[in-house]
């Protein structure tokens, strides 16, 4: 299958509502050759990226909008637009195989339309953008409820933040301290003729100076390392570990947090990791096994106790909650189409509700490090805050990182050019069970 082709149909199902890019991607790459799959990703997360910018322009240069029945030309014909203005393809090539796209498509009427667009875009794009850039939405290719959100609650940093989401984001590794130290590792990569240097707050973190292939790295196979963010590589140190603990990862996948627990502590009594659903924790497994880990994965709600909870009280307890992701945008860019301002609150709810519930298994004296991927305050600060009020037994402790900013209540990491994601937490301790 044409690249091009298999990057507007992932990304299709996106406008449409109907998926994500990580669930309708991997179909479409399985479709095209192997030498191709890299240039259909680059072609659907960067289209994604600059969607509000695309989006844009589109408007300007077409009479009318697409019917929600043509978003697979819509998709199309933003895939086009990013080639022209964001990729190194030649503008022929761009057009000519965008257009010639259409009949694929079984749609031969949108050839004359796509064709006249992109090369009006070939030729107008930079009079138009001149004029788009006005509005903060298209220059900082944010969707408004997005970039409102952010100046809100970000004045100082809000457009910072918007860049570093637009970046690439950098490959950052986490060292396996049941095998290597940081610097032994960073000796081998050395070695080995990659570029790397050691990350600033976390004390396994390596960021490399180029991306590369795993399989290339070495000990990977070997569970030597993984990849893993910065931002999420600070948990399992803030925990406080120590041997003989239970440890509860709630809402785990995919498993980093979970094997760098493990990693970090190897005389623990052991490790619960809860995610709703089966399919979520396989690839938890996967990494467990190829680190030589084990932990006992469950399949369940985590706010409904009663199914999956032995009565056993955790000492320490991990939940990084299901978030908006708006910290972690650069990496999964769909998200500008995805979320919507009405999610947030709803997402609010469900923290809540979970961090109600996980209260209920934590052992007096016991430790619970909230998380999350996002850089509202909504589901953050205002959380915890809310959470406090509501529960007399829970008090808050201080995070040992320079990590982030101090917030009301934990600490906000905003996304780095270079660095580590964005990402919240708040450390809670019980010191009194629930009355009654």
């Amino acid at each position: 299958m044409n690249p091009r082709l298999a990057a507007a149909k992932a990304l299709a199902a996106v406008l449409s509502g109907k998926a994500s890019l990580n669930s309708s991607l991997p179909t479409q790459l399985e479709k095209v050759e192997d030498r191709d799959r890299g240039f259909t990703q680059d072609l659907a997360f960067g289209t994604a990226r600059w969607q509000p910018r695309l989006s844009a322009l589109a408007e300007k240069l077409l009479q009318k909008p697409f019917k929600a029945a043509d978003a697979d030309v819509e998709a199309l014909l933003l895939v086009g637009l990013y080639q022209l203005l964001y990729t190194r393809v030649p503008a022929h090539a761009a057009i000519g195989e965008t257009v010639g796209c259409a009949d694929k498509l079984k749609k031969p009427w949108a050839k004359g339309l796509l064709n006249a667009v992109l090369r009006n875009a070939q030729r107008e794009s930079e009079t138009i953008f001149a004029e788009l850039e006005r509005d903060p939405v298209v220059r900082t290719a944010h969707p408004r409820w997005l970039q409102k959100s952010l100046k809100a609650f970000w004045p100082e940093q809000w457009e910072a933040i918007c860049a570093a989401n637009n970046a690439h984001p950098p490959m950052i590794l986490r060292v396996n301290r049941r095998h290597h130290s940081r610097d032994a590792y960073l000796a081998l990569l050395n070695d080995a003729g990659i570029a790397a240097q050691p990350c600033t707050f976390s004390r396994d973190g390596i960021v490399l100076e180029a991306a590369t292939d795993v399989r290339s790295l070495p000990g990977f196979a070997e569970g030597w390392i993984s990849v893993q963010d910065e931002a999420a590589q600070l948990a399992a140190d803030l925990l406080d570990l120590a041997p003989g603990q239970r440890v509860l990862d709630a809402c785990c996948a995919p498993g980093g947090k979970t094997c760098h627990i493990l990693e970090a502590e190897p005389a623990l009594a052991g490790v619960v990791a809860v995610d709703l659903e089966a399919k979520r924790l396989v690839r938890v497994k996967e990494n467990l096994e190829r680190l030589g880990l084990d932990a006992e994965l469950i399949a369940a709600d985590g706010r409904d106790t009663a199914t999956w909870w032995d009565g056993k009280p955790f000492q320490r307890i991990l939940l990084d909650a299901p978030c908006s992701a708006t910290g972690v945008i650069r990496r999964h860019p769909d998200i500008k189409l995805t979320r919507q301002a009405d999610d947030i609150v709803a997402l609010a709810q469900l923290q809540g509700e979970l961090l109600d519930a996980m209260w209920k298994t934590l052992e007096v004296g016991g430790i619970l490090l909230y998380a999350t991927c996002s850089t509202l305050p909504t589901e953050n600060t205002e959380v915890i805050a809310a959470f406090l009020e509501r529960t007399p037994g829970a008090r808050e402790l201080d995070l040992a990182t320079a990590a982030g900013i101090k917030q009301p209540h934990g600490r906000q990491l905003l996304a780095r050019q270079g660095g580590h994601d964005g990402f919240y937490y708040a450390k809670l301790i019980k010191i009194a069970a629930a009355r009654g």
